[in-house]
Formats: C-alpha cells, sequence, structure tokens
C-alpha cells in the first residue's frame, strides 16, 4: 500500500552525522530502492514499474543518462533509479482541491522537498493576475492564454522557450521548430548549466562537442581517469561499468576533493560477491583542490612530452594542428604553482604519471566538477591536450568521456534545443519546411535571467525542469521571473518554480515516461539518445495518472497551431497524430539519423556517427585536431576563507529531493549542512556541530547570505568546502559564469562562514 504524503514540512534544523561509508550499493542500496517505491507506488505498482526500466521494450529511466548494455540485467535500475521512477509512477496524486487549499505564498514558503513529495499533476491550472491561488482551466484556454501574451509582444525575441533534460527527442525538435517558426532562438536548456564547457572545449579541439566513446571502450581501456565526478550518486549503473573494466585489467585513477563511497568500492547488487565485500575501484585517489584540474593535466603534459618516446608522433604529425605551441606552453609548467593550484604532493602526481605512460589506451571522464569554474573550458581544453599527445581518441578503449546528467539532455541539443544553432542546421529546417529561422542567436540560461530581470523578456515557457531552483543567484533569478507577464511550466510534478510566478502563470500537466502514449494514430513511443550517442525507444507502460493529461509531442502541436494559426508552414495536427511523422523529419534535417524509423525499431537502437571516434576524422576549423595553449587557471582564495564547491546529496537527483538522507557521507535528517576539511575549521575555530551563515564573496561587493549550516568537519580538499544545492544556488553570482560557455561557476564560489544567529 502506497503511503500518503507528509502534510507538514519535516524539521531539517538538526541533522545527524556519523562517519563517512567507504562503499556503495550493496543490500542497503535495495533495500532503500524498495521501501522508496512501496511508499510512492505500493508493491504491485513497483514490481510492475521497476521490471520495465531500461528494458529494450520498456521505458528509459527518466534519471541519469548513462548507457545501457546490450545484454540487459532484470533489474537494469539503480538505486536513485527506482527512486526517480517511483516519484513519477507515485499514487499520490495533486487536484485542482489541492490549489485551492494552497495559495501560491503557501506553496513558496514550502521545501521542495515537501513540494515533490505531493505526487502527480492531474489538471492544467492557471493563475490569474491579481489572484492568490491557481485554478482549474481548460487547455483550451490555457493555449488562448499563452497565446494572448505572445501576441502581445513588440518580439518574437520578447519570449523564453526553456528545456529540460528529460524531454523527448521528438518533443524538442517539435519545441524548436515552434519557436523558430515564431522568430526566436532563445532556447536555453539545462546543458547550459552543466556540460556547456564540455561541448565548447571539445567543439572546438576535436570538432564534436560530445563524448568520443562507447561503452565497451571502456571494458577495453586500460586507464580510466575519473574527474570530478561523483557517479555511486549521480550515475551509479556507471560503477557496474568501472567493475566490468577493473576486472578485465583497467586501472582507475580517481581525481576529486571529496573522498567518495562509491569510486572506493561498489558492492554490485547483482553479484554474489557485490552483496558481501564488493570490489575496490579507486588504484589512485588524488585528492586535488578545487578548480586545479587544469594545472594537474599542464604538468603532466610537460612531464609527458619530457619522456622519450611517450608521445605519439605519428598521430600528432597526421591528425592533430597547434603542437608546437601547446608544447612550449607545457614545457613551461612550474611544480611550485602546480602544487599551490592542486593541493597534491609531487609524489602523486609522479605515480599517476607512470601509470598513464604504462597504459596504452586512457579515457577520462568528467562531470560537473570539472565544467563549473571560471577556466572550466581550458580546463577541458587540457585534458584533450593529455588525450591528443598519446593518441587516445579515435581507438579502442580511448577518449573524452564527459558524464551527462539528466536522460536525454544530451538528445535535446542534438534536436536543435541550442541558442546559438549552425548555419547548417538552420538551412535544413529551412529547406524542410519552408519558412525562414532566425539567424541571430538568442539567450542561454544566464543571459535569459538578464533578459527577464531588465524587461526584456515577458514570456517564459519551460518544457519541464525547475528553472528557479536549477538557476544561479536564487534570489535574482526570482525577481526576473516575477517580472514576467507570463510563466509556463510544463510539469509531472509541482517545483518551487511554480511558486516564483509572474503576473499571470500556468502549469500544464504532462505525461511521465512510464506512462503510455496514446494519440489519434494509436500507441507511441519516443526516443532518447544516452551519454555516448546511442538513440533508443521508451515506451511507458502504466496508464497515466489523470485522463487530464497530454503528451509533451501533444502540447507543443496544439501550442502551436493556436499561437501561428493557418498560416503555419508545418502539419502539427500531423505531427500531434502520429509520432512516426515527426522522427521522419527529423531523418531529413539532422545527420546521423537517416531512415530513422526503421533504425529505431532495433530494440538495442542504433549509434549515432561521431567523426573522431569513428574515422579519427575531425571537423574543426582546421581539419585536424587542435592541441590549445591557455594559460593555468585555478581560484584565488583570500586568507580567512574557503572555496565553496555546490553538489548533490544521494537522496536527490538535480533539484529533486528525494530525502533529507545523504547516507554515504554519513548525513541524516537534514541538508543545511557544510562539509569543512577539519584542520581548516581548527584554523577558523568552527567546532563541528556549530552553526554559522555561509557568505558570498564576489566582486561585484554584493552580500549573498545562506544562513544556518551545521558545520560538519569532514575530509575535504584543503580550503574547500562543500554544501548542497538548490540552498547554496543564492550564492553563486549571475555574472559568474565560465568563460567562452556562460555555464554559472558553482564549484568555486570564495565564502566566509560566519557564526549564525541560530546557533
Amino acid at each position: 500500500m502506497a503511503s500518503k504524503p507528509p502534510k507538514g514540512d519535516p524539521v531539517q534544523d538538526a541533522p545527524k552525522v556519523a562517519e563517512p561509508k567507504h562503499s556503495a550499493a550493496g543490500l542497503t542500496a535495495i533495500g532503500h530502492s524498495l521501501r522508496m517505491a512501496h511508499q510512492q507506488m505500493g508493491v504491485k505498482r513497483t514490481a510492475l514499474t521497476l521490471l520495465s526500466v531500461n528494458q529494450k521494450n520498456g521505458f528509459d529511466c527518466p534519471g541519469c543518462a548513462w548507457p545501457e548494455p546490450e545484454h540487459r540485467h532484470t533489474a537494469e535500475f539503480c538505486e536513485n533509479g527506482a527512486k526517480a521512477v517511483a516519484e513519477e509512477a507515485t499514487l499520490r496524486r495533486v487536484t485542482p482541491e489541492f490549489f485551492a487549499e494552497h495559495p501560491v505564498a503557501d506553496l513558496a514558503g514550502r521545501s521542495g522537498y515537501w513540494l515533490g513529495q505531493q505526487g502527480r499533476l492531474t489538471h492544467p491550472v492557471y493563475l490569474p493576475e491579481g489572484g492568490d491561488r491557481y485554478e482549474p482551466v481548460t487547455w483550451e484556454r490555457a493555449f488562448d492564454i499563452v497565446a494572448e501574451e505572445i501576441g502581445a509582444l513588440s518580439s518574437p525575441d520578447e519570449a523564453v522557450f526553456y528545456t529540460s533534460g528529460r524531454t523527448s527527442n521528438e518533443a524538442a525538435f517539435l519545441y524548436q521548430l515552434f519557436a523558430r517558426e515564431l522568430g526566436t532562438n532563445n532556447l536555453p536548456d539545462c546543458s547550459n548549466m552543466c556540460h556547456e564547457s564540455s561541448g565548447s572545449a571539445l567543439s572546438e579541439t576535436i570538432g564534436v562537442g560530445k563524448g568520443s566513446v562507447l561503452l565497451e571502450d571502456l571494458y577495453k581501456s586500460d586507464l580510466i581517469i575519473v574527474a570530478g565526478q561523483n557517479p555511486g550518486t549521480n550515475h551509479p549503473r556507471m560503477l557496474s561499468a568501472l567493475e566490468k573494466a577493473k576486472a578485465n585489467g583497467a586501472r582507475i585513477i580517481s581525481v576529486n576533493p571529496l573522498p567518495e563511497a562509491g569510486l572506493e568500492r561498489f558492492k554490485n547488487p547483482q553479484t554474489p560477491k557485490g552483496l558481501t565485500t564488493g570490489a575496490a575501484l579507486t588504484d589512485l585517489f588524488l585528492q586535488i583542490r578545487l578548480g586545479g584540474d587544469q594545472a594537474l593535466f599542464r604538468i603532466l603534459n610537460k612531464l609527458i612530452l619530457d619522456t622519450p618516446g611517450a608521445v605519439d608522433e605519428n598521430f600528432v604529425r597526421e591528425h592533430t594542428h597547434g603542437y608546437e605551441d601547446f608544447a612550449e606552453a607545457a614545457r613551461a609548467a612550474d611544480w611550485d604553482a602546480t602544487l599551490t593550484a592542486t593541493g597534491l604532493t609531487r609524489e602523486d602526481i609522479e605515480k599517476c604519471l607512470r601509470m598513464v605512460l604504462e597504459s596504452k589506451s586512457v579515457i577520462v571522464c568528467w562531470a560537473m566538477g570539472l565544467t563549473q569554474h571560471k577556466h572550466s573550458v581550458p580546463m577541458i581544453r587540457e585534458i584533450v591536450n593529455f588525450l591528443l599527445l598519446r593518441g587516445n581518441i579515435g581507438r579502442p578503449g580511448a577518449g573524452v568521456c564527459p558524464v551527462r546528467g539528466h536522460s536525454n539532455v544530451q538528445g535535446d541539443r542534438t534536436m536543435g534545443i541550442f541558442e546559438r544553432p549552425a548555419e547548417a542546421f538552420l538551412d535544413a529546417l529551412e529547406k524542410e519546411f519552408g519558412f525562414t529561422p532566425p539567424r541571430e542567436h538568442g539567450y542561454d540560461v544566464v543571459r535569459a535571467i538578464r533578459a527577464l530581470r531588465d524587461g526584456r523578456a515577458k514570456v517564459f515557457f519551460a518544457m519541464g525542469g525547475n528553472f528557479v531552483s536549477a538557476s544561479p543567484d536564487t534570489e535574482v533569478t526570482e525577481a526576473a521571473m516575477r517580472r514576467a507577464r507570463l510563466t509556463v511550466h510544463v510539469s509531472t510534478k509541482l517545483n518551487r518554480s511554480h511558486a516564483v510566478t509572474g503576473a499571470r502563470a500556468l502549469i500544464l500537466p504532462t505525461l511521465g515516461r512510464t506512462e503510455r502514449d496514446l494519440q489519434g494514430s494509436g500507441e507511441q513511443f519516443v526516443t532518447v539518445e544516452d551519454s555516448m550517442g546511442m538513440v533508443h525507444a521508451s515506451r511507458g507502460r502504466l496508464e497515466p495518472a489523470s485522463g487530464q493529461l497530454l503528451s509533451e509531442p501533444a502540447i507543443v502541436c496544439r501550442l502551436a497551431r493556436r499561437v501561428l494559426g493557418s498560416d503555419s508552414k508545418v502539419p502539427w495536427e500531423e505531427f500531434e497524430k502520429d509520432y512516426a511523422t515527426i522522427r521522419d523529419r527529423i531523418a531529413r534535417v539532422i545527420p546521423g539519423f537517416e531512415d530513422f524509423n526503421a533504425r529505431v525499431a532495433n530494440p538495442s537502437g542504433f549509434t549515432l556517427p561521431h567523426a573522431p571516434r569513428d574515422e579519427r576524422r575531425f571537423p574543426t576549423a582546421t581539419g585536424k585536431a587542435n592541441f590549445t595553449a591557455a594559460p593555468v587557471e585555478y581560484p584565488e582564495l583570500p586568507k580567512g576563507r574557503l572555496l565553496l564547491q555546490t553538489l548533490r546529496s544521494h537522496d536527490q537527483y538535480n533539484t529533486t529531493i528525494y530525502g533529507l538522507d545523504d547516507r554515504y557521507r554519513g548525513i541524516t535528517n537534514g541538508r543545511r549542512v557544510v562539509l569543512v576539511n577539519p584542520e581548516d575549521a581548527r584554523e577558523l575555530r568552527l567546532a563541528d556541530g556549530s552553526y554559522v551563515d555561509l557568505v558570498g564573496e564576489w566582486k561585484d561587493g554584493v552580500e549573498r547570505r545562506a544562513p544556518g549550516f551545521r558545520v560538519v568537519h569532514y575530509p575535504t580538499a584543503r580550503g574547500c568546502a562543500a554544501a548542497y544545492y538548490p540552498e547554496t544556488n543564492v550564492l553563486v553570482p549571475l555574472d559568474a559564469t565560465a568563460d567562452t560557455s556562460n555555464t554559472p561557476a558553482s564549484k568555486s564560489v570564495v565564502v566566509r562562514l560566519e557564526q549564525s544567529a541560530t546557533d
């Protein structure tokens, strides 16, 4: 029997702290998964649903983008995947009666955890101008309201169309098509806040803004470097791949400011050994200072250059450009500066070098720990330099592996969700649909917030996600949203963005991944692209949470028909009726999707082409892979201050809070904690268990404060601290972004810790 949602917000002012764990998964993970699933779905629905997750004829997990192996387990999901499915397939419901009982002011005072626990949205609802609560509205009236506000704009560029990584390929293609036929490229997405730095660096250096490895490459690799990533919480199924790689002889180097249980030891619940001792994963742990990764890879490159025979000279000569300038910069790397930037010892770096030189095939994996700094793009370029030096791109077991977060975030970008589209893509749209797409670049996330703040954007439409909680500089973001004329959210569940509204607001409830999608031509499926460029179908199995739900493609099609009217050149009604017709058009517009419908009929899906991986061909401006030679940067830390990174707890996926525990780090019953190295804490006179306010310091002089955090003495890198987002997003300045990519610099926030008034 599923349980009822909590009536009141749980008290979080007394988190409990124990020793951090040194292994991940195992029987404990099974117990947590099943308990949460039973609470949300009950026993029968749990079995029906979880056995369909990530299966070839089932639905793609709405959690992370890690790929599925060819041969699937009966239970092909992780603990956090089970939580994501349970939250979507819950039996709890948010009905119009709920909104009658809870005015917007009440919702705004609730935690994200409480809002998410209330259940699935069942009806479209509308907050009229001057109203204090949402009220039921018909779909027809909802589309009329959007059309009214868009029609009143002086330019289509006053509208912003945001996309979450949950959105399917079909819905994303339609969504960008609608925005561009309307006349704008204002298509920010969650990639702007996560792997935009990866795409920027990789597009310039190897010509493709995606990773160059497949799952099988991990199994063939000699050395896997995992930098700035915590797969035990954020991509748990990756641990199975690392375990298999280790069994095949690979070694693993972890580069991170925090020790993470999943990279120490993995107890695979699918194997007898995993239920007992598990498998040790990391061979060398480099506890690097936040932002020091560029300096680390630069010194490694210097040492490789200084080692006779270490450079793959044939590869460098035949396939690369810019080697001489790069080599000059790398040879100038300084040991003292490197040790300051990284916080590492020379002995550890030299041990790392020996492992690199002993390995023919090397993969470097990374995530947000590398992408959310001011210098993230040159940092990732330096990783590319490192791989190019020894020919580690375009051969089995080697390459770049940016590990994407949300399940179709990479697919959405492939479908054209991008504020700076390529000319070739726009030309293909124009040829296929007969209208002239806008050529001027649109707003990314940070620029969209500025535009809303400054009154240059007046309509905000979100296809999924929790924009307010995901974005930086919370007070600025919320004030900007409240300046909008209309905010619209296509959602499955409640979140904080629904309580931070424009003058008018709509919540449009949609089908989830787990649910059957019936349209005019019969039952439909959608497709997704995983983190390694594999495309496959996803078919929901459950009956929809409400008869009032529309699918995301249907919402876009009906909205487009209402806003664009009879002048539209796009067959929206046909697309809504039969998603195969959408895929036919995708096949003619986007390279790599030829014969889309036929190829996706294969239960395993298909692999998109990747020229560097497949052919050692690099579609860059030079026609070769580009070495780069940027100056080494790392965050400066004033005396008496700490460098803060925002991160997730284990009971969290992106901004969705499943619970109040962070089991692997030993934190229970609360989220307002700050992890501080014990030696730093002693110098700052911060006792374990004391309470502090986190106060951000940045060049604009604005005080940004996150109050009431319990100090936890924790084995972080010296000078570095960590705390959970979205609670700490208030500390990240809107204008503190990565060069080139404009990604918020959420992993290097200078803070001072002041005694809290609540202590």
